[in-house]
């Protein structure tokens, strides 16, 4: 094999940087974390499974409000509590575009930070382009502890 020319040098240069920039992109998007979507919008607290399978406690949860969470697989989810001693879950993922939907409590409300959709604290569209509610996530309380599952 010879020496590459000027032209082969610069496709395969182009080539590599072209991967490197799909990987960071697929790291980026893969992590869960990136800008906008941590769940945390409107002082909103974001957690993971606690120990002994709990989701949350429901003294973490406002009344009228919501926190992010996570499921066992650690799938971004929302617990509302409309009422006190309601509990509702439900996906984070925006009916859109699979953006994560985030609490802003301030307006007692579920946003979405890609494009504007907004629920209620059940799931409900309220505005914005989602096609549908958001898929609930079975949950309930003992002990005051928040389980996966039906009760």
């Amino acid at each position: 094999m010879g020496c590459l020319d000027r032209r082969q040098v610069l496709v395969r240069a182009g080539l590599a940087t072209m991967g490197v920039a799909a990987a960071g992109v697929l790291a980026a998007c893969s992590s869960g974390g990136s800008s906008g979507t941590s769940g945390d919008g409107g002082g909103s607290g974001s957690s993971a499974p606690a120990a002994g399978g709990a989701l949350a406690q429901l003294a973490d949860i406002p009344v009228g409000g919501a926190i992010s969470a996570q499921d066992a697989d650690g799938n971004p989810i929302l617990l509302t509590q409309p009422e006190a001693g309601t509990v509702v879950g439900l996906s984070a993922i925006c009916t859109h575009q699979g953006c994560t939907v985030a609490p802003d409590d301030k307006d007692h409300q579920l946003l979405c930070p890609c494009h504007g959709s907004t629920y209620d604290l059940e799931g409900k569209n309220t505005g914005g382009p989602a096609p549908s509610p958001l898929p609930p996530f079975d949950v309930h309380v003992s002990n005051g502890a928040v389980l996966a599952g039906k009760a």
